[in-house]
């Protein structure tokens, strides 16, 4: 299940707050090559150059992830000191790299009262998007039309764990334009730790004082191909969680006019099954006014799903400038927003529409 190797550290590559991305001399077969190796630096410690490495390549060789990298699991020869400080949240729970957290609602917490008392979000707009990719383009939207909104980022489980691995929130947090995330479930590295996507809602919005919260997965994204089998069904229990906690539930389509694959031409099946079979609550389902037939073709695709949403049509003009304006650059499987324009104005126009609705 795991494909160890052991390795050396032979230079340190550009990283970023929480990571220490390296190159790798690793022994293979007999012989050595090198690979790129990524280092959770508040789990294994922060390697330097000779460090000797312990990793996990499974991945890697089956050429599955975001990133290409090597996972360091361990510096044998130089062990990090013993975590100290509160929590006993335990996430990635019975793994060899489970790791304890303080949660905002465990008891011990400050914010334990403000969340026992909680009754919901008071009417929050929740955008629920299908990938992290998505999320720049929704606080694009959101921020063009209401310059100074806060949005926090609740984060699933359902692509990387560590929230540390999304240079996008990094870089977005960094420039004051994401107020905080919260990483719910086994999700761990946020501003804030929550135990489910309900207890992170609550937690975005009174404990970080969110006038939006947009909840999509980690980098990377697990899908087989099969109706139910990929991780984007989280997007209808997102909508779920958002009304049950008295917000408002905006869905974001999964829109691509560049995907190879007829399953996620156009409006995506994730986003039709998501919406149209595990979403039980009402949301606005966001339609972006897209031109020519492709815009037409969406509208058709989307159009089954106001048998049990409202269907909102939003018009994109000045969605792209406001996309071009962010610090990261947009990107979704591989292709920037010249090859996959659709997919990033479908998000920018949830964003834009939850704003108007704070």
């Amino acid at each position: 299940m795991i494909r160890w190797r052991r390795g050396e550290v032979r230079e340190l590559l550009p990283s970023w707050p929480g990571v220490r991305v390296c190159l790798v001399s690793v022994e293979d077969g007999g012989g050595r090559a090198p690979c790129r190796a990524l280092a959770y630096t508040g789990l294994v410690g922060d390697p330097v150059p000779g460090d000797t490495v312990l990793l996990n390549t499974g991945a890697l060789d089956l050429g599955l992830g975001t990133g290409g990298y090597a996972m360091v699991a361990a510096l044998p020869d130089r062990l990090p000191p013993d975590r100290e400080g509160p929590g006993h949240l335990v996430k990635a729970r019975y793994t060899p790299l489970q790791a304890v957290v303080e949660g905002a609602d465990e008891q011990d917490s400050p914010h334990h009262a403000t969340l026992r008392d909680a009754a919901g979000v008071r009417g929050m707009p929740v955008v629920a998007a299908d990938l992290h990719s998505s999320l720049p383009a929704v606080l694009a939207g959101v921020l063009a039309a209401r310059p100074g909104a806060r949005v926090v980022n609740v984060m699933t489980d359902g692509g990387a764990l560590p929230a540390a691995f999304s240079r996008t929130l990094g870089v977005l947090r960094e420039e004051g334009l994401l107020a905080g995330c919260v990483t719910t479930g086994q999700a761990f590295g946020g501003d804030l730790e929550a135990v489910t996507v309900h207890s992170g809602l609550l937690a975005a919005r009174h404990v970080l004082g969110a006038d939006v919260a947009v909840v999509c997965q980690g980098p990377g994204n697990l899908g087989t191909g099969t109706p139910w089998g990929f991780s984007g069904v989280a997007c209808g229990e997102a909508v779920n969680a958002a009304a049950v906690l008295d917000g408002h539930p905006v869905a974001a389509l999964r829109i691509s006019e560049a995907d190879p694959r007829p399953r996620h031409l156009g409006v995506s099946h994730h986003s039709l099954t998501a919406y149209g079979r595990v979403a039980l609550a009402r949301a606005d389902v966001v339609v972006p006014l897209l031109p020519g037939v492709f815009g037409e073709k969406v509208r058709a695709q989307a159009a089954p799903l106001g048998a049990r949403h409202t269907l909102v049509h939003v018009g994109v003009e000045g969605l792209e400038e406001a996309l071009l304006a962010l610090p990261v650059k947009p990107s979704t499987m591989g292709r920037g927003l010249e090859e996959d324009r659709a997919a990033f104005l479908a998000a920018a126009a949830a964003g834009r529409h939850a704003a108007g609705v704070v």
